[in-house]
């Protein structure tokens, strides 16, 4: 990492995690692979950043420590990238047990449960859709017709409007937002 630190993915420890390791590699992992309008990628940082807002937006009095959990549910793809859906799906369960491992020990380094309750990470997968119906509307070209079908159809995110920015920007914005809700979690 540039921080300096080894991260072992098959047993990765707390102790290498740094949070400006995964701000950077996220701020440069383009999501729906980079198939975007734009002259940026629309990021995984930006879309953490989205997904913590909508949770937020879900359940107001979300605590804070839960909406890092929700800030933080991709970090993994900080080292092993954003890959779509399907893929993950033919890729198999090896790939998911190395995503759960590298974020429960994410987790656990910034003072959160390796496992959330139940109903925060059905708040967070919820929050996620809803991320994914607007970045598909918004920046990747979906149909409305094609984003219910795949994402269903939230409804009061109007005011939610996207654009990709640099990586350095989102970067900046992620860490941010970091340091907000870790401080108060």
């Amino acid at each position: 990492m540039l921080s300096g630190r080894r991260l072992d993915l098959l047993e990765p420890s707390p102790l290498d995690i740094e949070i400006e390791d995964i701000a950077h590699g996220l701020s440069r992992v383009a999501r729906w692979n980079g198939q975007t309008d734009g002259d940026w990628a629309f990021n995984v940082a930006q879309h953490s950043l989205l997904v913590e807002a909508v949770a937020g937006r879900i359940k107001p009095k979300l605590e804070m420590h839960w909406r890092l959990a929700a800030l933080l549910h991709d970090a993994p793809e900080y080292v092993i990238g954003d890959l779509i859906s399907p893929f993950k799906a033919a890729v198999g369960l090896d790939y998911k047990a190395l995503e759960i491992r590298l974020l429960h020990a994410i987790h656990l380094r910034f003072g959160i449960a390796a496992e959330p309750p139940e109903a925060v990470r059905k708040l967070i997968k919820r929050a996620d859709r809803v991320a994914a119906f607007l970045e598909a509307t918004q920046l990747a070209g979906f149909s409305l017709t094609d984003a219910r079908r795949y994402f269903g159809h939230p409804r009061g995110y109007d005011d939610f409007h996207l654009a990709p920015t640099r990586p350095d920007r989102a970067k900046k914005d992620f860490l941010k937002r970091f340091s907000a809700l870790h401080k108060k979690g």
